[in-house]
């Protein structure tokens, strides 16, 4: 089971601590609790995950603010970086 790391509670995304394969567990720590989702996709070291469904157009909020806007719907378990969301930090 691979590990991520969640920075703030008001995060909707969460960072992997290792490479993750699609379909594979991740706990996700650091949060209020303690949970599991499934990778929905191969995911890089470092990434981004979606710990819930971020909608098209919603805030995506890493360290309790916002670092950019989904580009499109985002599942949990789902990859979230370039390509689905655009930045809002200049």
């Amino acid at each position: 089971m691979s590990r991520a790391l969640v920075m703030h509670p008001k995060d909707n995304v969460a960072t992997v601590l290792e490479d993750v394969s699609s379909e594979q567990s991740v706990k996700i720590e650091g949060g209020v609790e303690t949970i599991t989702l499934s990778a929905t996709e191969s995911i890089p070291f470092g990434h981004k995950i979606a710990l819930r469904k971020i909608r098209s157009n919603a805030k995506v909020l890493k360290y309790g603010e916002v670092i950019g806007t989904a580009t499109q719907e985002i599942p949990a378990g789902c990859h979230v970086h370039v390509h689905n969301i655009k930045s809002t930090r200049g």
